[in-house]
């Protein structure tokens, strides 16, 4: 067993003991876990650290970034000086997102337009 395995499973033990756990919400109902079984077993502890934290691997960051600058060029109107700072942008985030093997027909519509056909049976 790992240390961190250990050490919770000790605090486990002691807030049992004190009887922490009596009156919890959903007491006797199914956990509703997270599907990590992609993440490797010596990762999982680290990774759930981190998502509970708030983190985003570099990869999800950039591409929640995307969406991001991809509404706001929607909303602007064409002749903003904006636009052509986002655009830049844009161009940057979807390169870096390619080089770290991601698919990123998600920036240029793509995606929608095959849902979209579809949909309409094309």
């Amino acid at each position: 067993m790992f240390l961190v395995d250990q050490w919770v499973e000790k605090y486990i033990k002691e807030a049992s003991a004190r009887g922490e756990f009596e009156n919890l919400s959903g007491k006797g109902k199914p956990l509703v876990l997270d599907d990590d079984s992609a993440v490797p077993v010596e990762l999982r502890v680290a990774y759930r650290i981190l998502k509970n934290a708030g983190y985003l691997p570099p990869e999800l960051q950039d591409r929640k970034e995307t969406l991001e600058l991809e509404h706001m060029l929607r909303c602007l109107a064409p002749n903003d000086p904006e636009l052509c700072v986002i655009e830049k942008r844009l161009q940057l985030l979807k390169l870096r997102l390619q080089r770290s093997g991601m698919n990123t027909d998600f920036i240029d519509g793509c995606y929608n337009d095959a849902i979209r056909g579809k949909f309409k049976g094309e």
